[in-house]
C-alpha cells in the first residue's frame, strides 16, 4: 500500500460511524493497517461516509431548517430565559434569518464535510482489491450527490469535485438538477437492493431520483412567480415511485406511530432513514426536543426529560380540525394521536408499572399527567408501582403553573410562557436515555413507502390533472394505518388537498419547508410570520463560507437578498 493511500486510510478510519449499517469503526495507523483485510479497510474507508448524516438530522439544524422555518413549527424564547440563542429561532420563523444564523452555519459545514468524505471514499476505495469495493464507491458516490440534493434544496447549489486536491465547481439550476440526475443513474445499478434503510440502496435511489423531479421546477428557477413542472420529470416521478412500490420490499405500517419507535430500523416502511441503532451510538432527539421539562417518559431514569421547545402552530392545528369538524381530529384520524397512559381517559389509574409505563404519542393537547419528581426520585404508590398524576412546571421554580398545553403561543410574554403550545412526540423516547439526549435508536426517516405514494399522487395531478389517480393513492396510504382505526377514505382530490394530507402525513419529519415551497404557500402568513419575500425561499449561503473563499473572487456568491 502507498502512502497516499495510507493516509487517505487513516483519515477514513479514524471518524466514528454511527450512521452506517454493519460497518464497525476501524482506527488505522500505518503500523496496523497490514493486518487488515481489503474487506475491512473498505468498511472503515465507507463508514465516514455516512457518519454526518445524524449530526446534520440533530433538532437543532436540519429540522430548525425545514420545520420552525414553517407553520408546521415555532419556538419562542420559552419563559424568557430558554431557547432564546440571540433570537435565531424567532428570525428562522419569521424568515428573517441571516447569513451568521449558528444553525445555518452548522448544517452548511456538516453537509459539506459529508461531501468530502465521499471524495475522500471514491478516491481511495480503488486502491482495495476486493469485490466490496465495487458496491461501496457506488454509495460513496451516490450519497455525494445525496449530500449536493440537500444543498441545492437548501442553499441552491451544488458543489462538484472528483479529485480531493481539486477546487470545486458550483453548479446551479438546470445543470445542478441534471448533474444530480446523472450521478444518481450512474450508481444506481451497482447498488444493491437489501442492505437496510440506513446504507443507499436501489431504493433509496429510486426515491431521491422521484424527489429530485418532483423538485425540478424550484430548483431550476426557485424564484418564481409560479414553477412549471415539467410533463416529462411528473413522468419521470410516476416511474421511480412505480419501480418502489412495485418491488415488494416494502409495505405500509398498520401501525402508524411504530414507524417512529426505537426499534423501527426494521420496519418495513423505511426506505432510507438516518441508522441511529443504540450499537452506534444512536443520539435521535426528536422525542425530547418537543416534550415540557417537566414530563419524564422513562421511570428508570429521573433525569431524562423533555426541552420545553417547539410547538406546533394554530394556524397547522386548524388544519387538522378544520379537516374532520365536528370530529375530534384524535377520534377521527390516528395519526394525529395515540393514547398509552390510560389515566386520560381513567383517572383512577393512577399507579402504573414500570413495564406498563409509556407517554403518549402524536399532537399532546391540555393537561398532561405523567411521573412526579420530588428531590431527585420518582414518586411510588403503596403497591410500588409509579404514581401518575398531574404534571406542574416545578423544574422551571413555577411550582403552580400546569402542564397543561394551550392552542395559542407566539412570541408574546405570555405566548412564550412553559405551557404554551400543543407539542409533538412522534419518535418514541428510547428507553435507554439516561438524559433523553443520547440513545436515541429510532431511525430517522429520510424516505418511506407512504412518501412515494404522495409523491405518485401529486405527479400526476401536476401533469395530467388525474384526480382519481392521486386519490386511489392517497386512500392507500390512509386505508393502510388500520391498528387501532383507519381515517376515512377521502372522496375528491386537487393540489390544495394533497399538500393538506402531507401535512397529516409527515408532520415533524423534515419535509414541510420543501412542501411548502412547491406548492406555492412559502410566502403565506401564519402564527408570527408575515414576511412574503420569495427570495428567503433560499437560505443565505453562511457568511463564514463566504469568507472562507475570498481568496477566489467571485467564486461563491451569497444568495439574493442577503
Amino acid at each position: 500500500m502507498n502512502k497516499k493511500f495510507l493516509s487517505l486510510l487513516v483519515l477514513a478510519g479514524m471518524t466514528f460511524i454511527n450512521g452506517c449499517t454493519n460497518l464497525n469503526e476501524k482506527v488505522l495507523d500505518e503500523a496496523s493497517v497490514s493486518g487488515l483485510s481489503d474487506k475491512e479497510a473498505a468498511d472503515g474507508i465507507l463508514a465516514p461516509v455516512y457518519a454526518r448524516l445524524p449530526d446534520i438530522f440533530l433538532h437543532t439544524n436540519y429540522f430548525a431548517l425545514q420545520e420552525i422555518s414553517t407553520d408546521e413549527a415555532i419556538l419562542p424564547y420559552r419563559g424568557g430565559t430558554d431557547w432564546g440563542d440571540n433570537g435565531i429561532y424567532l428570525a428562522m420563523h419569521q424568515h428573517t434569518y441571516t447569513s451568521t444564523d449558528p444553525n445555518l452555519r452548522n448544517t452548511w459545514n456538516l453537509i459539506l464535510q459529508g461531501v468530502s468524505r465521499a471524495i475522500t471514499a471514491i478516491n481511495t476505495l480503488p486502491n482495495l482489491n476486493d469485490p466490496v469495493t465495487r458496491v461501496y464507491l457506488a454509495e460513496a458516490r451516490g450519497m455525494k450527490a445525496y449530500y449536493g440534493l440537500l444543498t441545492l434544496d437548501l442553499f441552491g447549489l451544488v458543489f462538484v469535485k472528483e479529485d480531493a486536491t481539486a477546487t470545486s465547481t458550483i453548479l446551479r439550476g438546470e445543470q445542478a438538477v441534471e448533474y444530480l440526475k446523472n450521478e444518481f443513474l450512474a450508481v444506481e445499478p451497482v447498488l444493491e437492493a437489501n442492505v437496510g434503510p440506513g446504507r443507499l440502496s436501489k431504493g433509496a435511489v429510486w426515491g431521491l431520483l422521484a424527489r429530485l423531479h418532483l423538485n425540478a421546477a424550484v430548483y431550476r428557477d426557485p424564484y418564481a412567480a409560479q414553477f412549471t413542472f415539467k410533463p416529462e420529470d411528473m413522468d419521470k416521478v410516476v416511474e421511480y415511485s412505480d419501480k418502489i412500490i412495485n418491488s415488494g420490499q416494502y409495505q405500509l405500517s398498520r401501525d402508524y406511530f411504530s414507524i417512529f419507535n426505537s426499534n423501527n430500523h426494521d420496519n418495513k416502511e423505511l426506505v432510507f432513514a438516518v441508522d441511529q441503532r443504540a450499537e452506534l451510538n444512536g443520539h435521535n432527539r426528536m422525542a425530547y426536543f418537543s416534550l415540557s421539562g417537566d414530563q419524564f417518559p422513562i421511570p428508570a431514569y429521573p433525569n431524562a426529560n423533555g426541552t420545553d421547545g417547539p410547538a406546533i402552530t394554530p394556524d397547522y392545528y386548524r388544519t387538522w380540525v378544520n379537516a374532520y369538524a365536528p370530529k375530534d381530529p384524535a377520534q377521527a384520524d390516528p395519526r394525529f394521536y395515540k393514547q398509552n397512559l390510560s389515566v386520560y381517559s381513567n383517572p383512577a389509574d393512577s399507579c402504573v408499572a414500570e413495564a406498563d409505563f409509556n407517554i403518549n404519542r402524536g399532537i399532546l393537547r391540555g393537561q398532561q399527567y405523567g411521573l412526579i419528581r420530588r428531590n431527585g426520585v420518582f414518586l411510588k404508590c403503596p403497591d410500588g408501582k409509579f404514581k401518575v398524576a398531574k404534571l406542574y412546571h416545578d423544574t422551571r421554580n413555577k411550582p403552580t403553573l400546569a402542564v397543561d398545553f394551550t392552542e395559542q403561543i407566539d412570541f408574546t410574554v405570555a405566548g412564550s410562557n412553559y405551557n404554551t403550545g400543543y407539542r409533538v412526540e412522534k419518535y418514541e423516547f428510547s428507553k435507554k436515555s439516561v438524559s433523553g439526549r443520547n440513545f436515541g435508536e429510532a431511525d430517522i426517516v429520510i424516505i418511506r413507502l407512504a412518501d412515494v405514494y404522495l409523491m405518485r399522487a401529486e405527479a400526476k395531478l401536476r401533469k395530467s390533472n388525474d384526480a382519481a389517480g392521486a386519490l386511489a393513492d392517497v386512500n392507500t396510504v390512509r386505508a393502510s394505518r388500520t391498528a387501532s382505526f383507519a381515517p376515512p377514505a377521502l372522496t375528491t382530490m386537487n393540489l390544495d388537498l394533497l399538500f393538506r394530507e402531507r401535512g397529516f402525513e409527515f408532520y415533524w419529519e423534515m419535509l414541510r419547508r420543501s412542501d411548502m415551497i412547491r406548492f406555492g404557500k412559502y410566502e403565506d402568513k401564519w402564527t408570527e410570520k408575515t414576511n412574503a419575500d420569495r427570495q428567503k425561499r433560499l437560505f443565505p449561503i453562511p457568511q463564514t463560507a463566504i469568507d472562507g473563499a475570498s481568496n477566489l473572487p467571485g467564486y461563491l456568491k451569497q444568495n439574493a437578498g442577503y
